[in-house]
């Protein structure tokens, strides 16, 4: 049995994948047809992305292999230390949890505004 893989999308990889971003869009589709896929959405995130391009949240929001993180206590104190709700709720998000003891990965077209961050990082830069 392979290790799960927990992936939580940034507003970048969000916005990216409305605008045909082959790699995010390859992740959306295993994280909806493959066992062990978890994408993530975290809801500072997504209202940014859509800020970026309308449409996104909505869309996003009702694809059956996306779930949606909300902004609960825990991550409301993250998010009041940070400059950036959206990144904020990424980083919190990718953090360990009992569900996740690894944490999970911040898939992002930016990778380099993660550099120096305690978060592992994968690039959908085309």
């Amino acid at each position: 049995m392979t290790e799960p893989m927990h992936i939580v999308l940034d507003e970048t990889a969000m916005a990216a994948a409305g605008t045909g971003n082959v790699l995010a869009s390859r992740l959306i589709h295993r994280a909806h047809a493959e066992a062990g896929w978890y994408l993530y959405a975290p809801a500072c995130a997504l209202v940014e992305a859509d800020r970026t391009r309308p449409g996104t949240a909505e869309h996003l929001a009702a694809l059956p292999g996306i779930t949606v993180i909300d902004l609960d206590l825990p991550a409301v104190l993250a998010v009041a230390q940070q400059a950036t709700w959206a990144q904020a709720h990424t980083q919190h998000t990718a953090q360990p949890t009992p569900d996740r003891p690894d944490g999970a990965i911040i898939a992002t077209t930016t990778p380099e505004r993660w550099k120096g961050e305690p978060v592992r990082v994968l690039d959908l830069t085309p």
